[in-house]
């Protein structure tokens, strides 16, 4: 345990970095917003109630049946116009909950003509979607009336699914511009990251997220190989340091790691089984409190503004459990930074950046119920009790002369290493290069005061620890955990292609 450290005195001194005034702000703007879901469910059972009442989706469904029996095409026309209409009706209200709202909040400089712009884009893609998913929904209830609550488990799976695969190659491209993190520090830290714990490095992006919002954020998004981690160039506009970028990606690297997007989507799919079977026994007194009496039963297209009405009060009485199954993972991603990358103060000043949109000390049952991360306090104490059970090493650099002769001509390679990085070849001529899924990079080494330096030929410098193992060596960059590394013999006629 480290000597003279208290953690709780530590987490204090991060949350003093704002003022009073902007913690209260922070809380407003967040208490605020539990009561959104409440209104906003409201708002939901009203346009479903309107809906139901006009028999507009009634008209058009005898319309399209009236064509030509097509009972998917009909499902899909209905579920696509549904979504369209409901959008429609919940517009006053999305404008104040997602735009006006964090705009006097100062979370978003977004003009209100390109926010309505995008949503209005949300809401096609939302209703292609949509219908879509709807159309093969109510197929599984014409076909299996008694148990197609349970086969929508696997149709949720693969929506969910096709979605996160899908959307950052397809979707998140149209509203934002991902570039690779340029050349440079942040780059080169990423690479090393990456290269430590296996990742991938050309999974690692920045997007112009200041656009939409002034929120400090970064995500993970899709599956398999469409799977990346991305930042928001508002990271950077507030002064994120090499510190914060290692802790910050190296929690989204948990996400990735982990296959927390994997898990979710599967407890998701289970808990959706559940959903539709209380559907399928609420929807008959729903569709009558809500004076249905045109709607022809469950199986009815016309039908879906009862089905999301139904849906929408479990939700909404879902909401502790959904959020807890998310925080949990975030917990975990948090733990992953901090275990393979030991970045806890840089974790905490990101942390502290975002609490203007999360505010940072709730009490226990609040934060069960509401917060879909765990609070910023906690999660900033926890960084500290790490931090002080985990000191970083003071190590002893093992003399230059020997590390010299044993990284000389050596192709330094660590673990977990993905397909695409062949390690740092190191010449004996002071030259090295290395391959990654940027391309090559190439410059000078040197070694002394027991650290191996990369000098790249477009300008940047990383350094490492080098400190000795059991059999062989370890490197440790930017004062993060030694990692044992694996020297191999680097071939005469080695090169850079």
């Amino acid at each position: 345990m480290a000597q003279n450290f208290d953690p709780a005195a530590a987490t204090a001194a991060y949350l003093a970095q704002l003022p009073p005034e902007a913690h209260a702000k922070a809380t407003a703007y967040t208490q605020g917003g539990h009561w959104l879901l409440l209104w906003g469910a409201l708002v939901a059972l009203l346009a479903a109630f309107l809906l139901v009442r006009s028999g507009v989706l009634v008209r058009l469904r005898r319309r399209f049946e009236g064509r030509r029996s097509r009972p998917l095409l009909v499902s899909y026309w209905i579920g696509g116009l549904y979504i369209v209409f409901d959008g429609v009706l919940s517009l006053p209200w999305s404008v104040y909950s997602d735009w006006w709202r964090p705009k006097q909040y100062g979370l978003t400089s977004q003009a209100f003509g390109g926010w309505l712009g995008e949503s209005a884009i949300s809401l096609a893609i939302g209703a292609l979607i949509g219908g879509l998913f709807f159309a093969f929904l109510y197929a599984l209830i014409r076909k299996a009336p008694r148990t197609w609550w349970l086969w929508s488990g696997g149709l949720t799976a693969a929506f969910i699914a096709i979605g996160m695969l899908l959307a950052p190659l397809y979707i998140e491209p149209i509203f934002n511009r991902y570039t690779p993190a340029p050349a440079g520090p942040v780059r080169d830290e990423v690479v090393a990251m990456a290269r430590q714990v296996g990742v991938p490095s050309d999974k690692i992006f920045i997007y112009d997220g200041s656009k939409q919002s002034n929120a400090y954020t970064a995500n993970v998004s899709g599956l398999f190989g469409s799977a990346r981690v991305a930042m928001s160039d508002t990271m950077f506009k507030k002064g994120a340091d090499i510190a914060e970028v290692r802790g910050v990606v190296g929690h989204e690297m948990g996400h990735y790691a982990r296959h927390h997007s994997l898990w979710i989507a599967g407890v998701m799919s289970l808990l959706a089984i559940l959903a539709f079977f209380l559907v399928d026994r609420l929807f008959a007194p729903a569709c009558r409190l809500l004076g249905g009496e045109q709607i022809k039963g469950l199986s009815d297209p016309a039908g879906l503004p009862v089905l999301s009405a139904v849906l929408t009060v479990l939700l909404l009485l879902a909401t502790p459990l959904t959020n807890s199954l998310i925080r949990i993972a975030e917990s975990d991603a948090d733990r992953y930074s901090l275990v393979n990358f030991n970045e806890p103060d840089g974790l905490a000043k990101a942390l502290v950046k975002t609490v203007e949109y999360r505010a940072a000390t709730p009490g226990r049952l609040e934060e069960i119920v509401f917060y879909d991360h765990p609070a910023v306090g906690r999660r900033i104490q926890r960084a500290m009790e790490w931090k002080a059970a985990h000191p970083k090493p003071l190590m002893t650099a093992a003399p230059d002369a020997l590390v010299r002769a044993a990284f000389k001509d050596r192709i330094v390679v660590f673990p977990n290493m993905p397909v695409g990085m062949d390690g740092i070849a190191l010449k004996a001529d002071g030259s090295w290069f290395e391959r990654h899924d940027f391309g090559w990079s190439r410059g000078r080494y040197a070694i002394a005061g027991g650290r191996l330096c990369l000098d790249e030929e477009r300008g940047s410098r990383r350094c490492y620890a080098i400190g000795g193992a059991p059999g062989g060596w370890t490197l440790a960059q930017s004062g993060g955990a030694p990692v044992a590394v694996k020297l191999d013999r680097l071939p005469a006629t080695a090169s850079p292609g």
